[in-house]
């Protein structure tokens, strides 16, 4: 278990999760907005940017230089879509100076550098450094087109492009191709600044650390304009009269058979917990009915699994199947998905996912990323859920409310990946 005290300081809102577990102390900041075709490649491109040079540190090499300098501390930056947001991650990690002896203050130094990535990035003639913004552009490229060499992440994206066609869900967490070009150094940062003010941001610190001190560095260090609300969306929800059925062709030799579901439940409501233990027994995990019926028993599929999106109300099966099976493998998905609905499932399989589920958790707070990776679900979700709340809900899940949070789980569009000379039958 864990405790974590939240407070609004400088503009943010500030997450101390204190912790004696390890030896380093972690700084998160994440940075929300919704997600919008207009601004999704920009945001895209700015941590990366970020990441390279600071006024004080004006190169890539200075600012490793100075991690270095702080015994070893690791910078990173991320992207991520939950629901229809597009969350931008910094992250610091740095050395305890309590095991050290005699140091300098490292966390406030991790503090000191993170509050210049932000509020202090190498700039020239009013924008981000032009050197910079067109090498991260032609990385940035690179990573949009590395999708169509993954053909898993490829059917996933496509999958979700068609289902939720029109809506923000649709668009890929990296941006458009098409957009990066027009990108300019004046007019990406003109964005970033606007980012500043209007983007909901939250700062984690997880380690050996007390709250007075965090927010003492963070009142002294950064000065947002202060934001009174917290910006949710609610999600899109495509209701079809028909199943939709997508067959594109590619010089695959493996089929992809992606099926994409609208489960009508959320991280936000009362049935989220159902929903794991349904996803769990259905396609979760190795024991799942997908995983053994169609992966072990039929032999029809090289993976086999579903996943849960819990701020969309999205559940995902993929497999990857030879294109001559594909009637075959959907016959079996949607016999595994019938016997769900059904009821079919025995308490030992309910017990057993249970058991996971609760394992993962655990696991997952583990580490620093993962505490603060749960707590981040309360900031994107208007319901609040202390882990120990989590843990109890999964276990109090009946096979009535298993029964019931399935009723409302419906198909709504298969997306197949297949060779280009085959058939899909």
């Amino acid at each position: 278990m864990f405790q974590e005290e939240v407070k609004e300081v400088g503009g943010l809102r500030l997450h101390v999760i204190p912790t004696k577990k390890y030896k380093t102390n972690t700084l998160v900041l994440k940075m929300k907005a919704p997600l919008c075709e207009q601004d999704v490649t920009m945001r895209a491109l700015i941590p990366y940017v970020l990441q390279n040079a600071t006024e004080r540190h004006p190169s890539m090499k200075a600012l490793r230089t100075y991690l270095d300098e702080l015994y070893g501390a690791t910078l990173q930056v991320d992207l991520a879509k939950k629901g229809e947001h597009h969350i931008i991650t910094i992250r610091i990690d740095v050395a305890n100076e309590k095991f050290l002896g005699g140091t300098s203050p490292l966390l406030r130094d991790a503090m000191a550098l993170l509050s210049d990535m932000l509020f202090r990035p190498l700039t020239e003639q009013g924008g981000f450094s032009v050197s910079i913004v067109e090498q991260e552009k032609r990385a940035l490229t690179q990573k949009i087109q590395s999708l169509f060499d993954d053909k898993m992440r490829y059917a996933q994206h496509r999958l979700i492009e068609e289902m939720y066609k029109g809506s923000p869900y649709a668009l890929d967490v990296h941006g458009k191709r098409h957009d990066v070009d027009s990108i300019d150094a004046k007019r990406l940062y003109k964005h970033y600044e606007h980012m500043l003010k209007h983007d909901e941001i939250d700062l984690y610190v997880v380690g050996d650390v007390m709250l007075d001190d965090i927010e003492h560095d963070v009142a002294e260090r950064f000065s947002l304009e202060a934001r009174s609300r917290r910006s949710t969306t609610t999600p899109t929800r495509m209701k079809r009269t028909n199943v939709q059925e997508i067959v594109e062709k590619q010089d695959v030799k493996q089929g992809k058979l992606h099926l994409g579901y609208q489960t009508n439940t959320t991280y936000n409501d009362a049935d989220y917990d159902a929903l794991q233990v349904w996803n769990g027994i259905f396609g979760g995990f190795t024991h799942s009915k997908l995983f053994i019926n169609v992966r072990e028993k039929a032999s029809l599929a090289y993976y086999a699994a579903s996943r849960i999106e819990s701020h969309q109300g999205m559940m995902m099966v993929m497999a990857g199947i030879e294109p001559s099976n594909y009637e075959r493998a959907l016959e079996i998905i949607h016999a595994q998905a019938e016997a769900m609905r059904n009821g079919q499932f025995s308490d030992e399989e309910i017990t057993q996912t249970k058991a996971v589920i609760r394992n993962q958790l655990l696991e997952t707070i583990d580490t620093a990323r993962g505490m603060i990776e749960l707590s981040y679900h309360n900031v994107i979700a208007t319901r609040q859920r202390p882990f120990h709340e989590w843990l109890e809900g999964i276990e109090k899940v009946t096979r009535e409310d298993i029964v019931r949070v399935g009723e409302n789980i419906e198909l709504d569009t298969i997306y197949f990946l297949t060779e280009k000379d085959g058939e899909k039958r």
